[in-house]
């Protein structure tokens, strides 16, 4: 099962009536790093964020993620 990630993250921001580069400022006020609109853009089409911005890009966005076993 392919994932699209980037796919994912676009709807799930549609969803929530934000863009990515509100995204990225959310991200940089809660990291203290600088997220661009280029560069996360980038992750996400090379799929290579960290678990820990996976979790701040849910928390922003109104979910959590949790690890279910199989």
């Amino acid at each position: 099962m392919e994932t699209n990630i980037r796919a994912i993250v676009k709807s799930l921001l549609s969803l929530n009536c934000m863009t990515l580069t509100q995204l990225c400022e959310e991200m940089t006020k809660r990291t203290g790093k600088t997220y661009t609109l280029y560069g996360l853009t980038g992750k996400l089409k090379r799929e290579s964020f960290s678990l820990k911005e996976a979790y701040i890009m849910a928390d922003i966005l109104g979910y959590k993620i949790d690890f279910v076993r199989k």
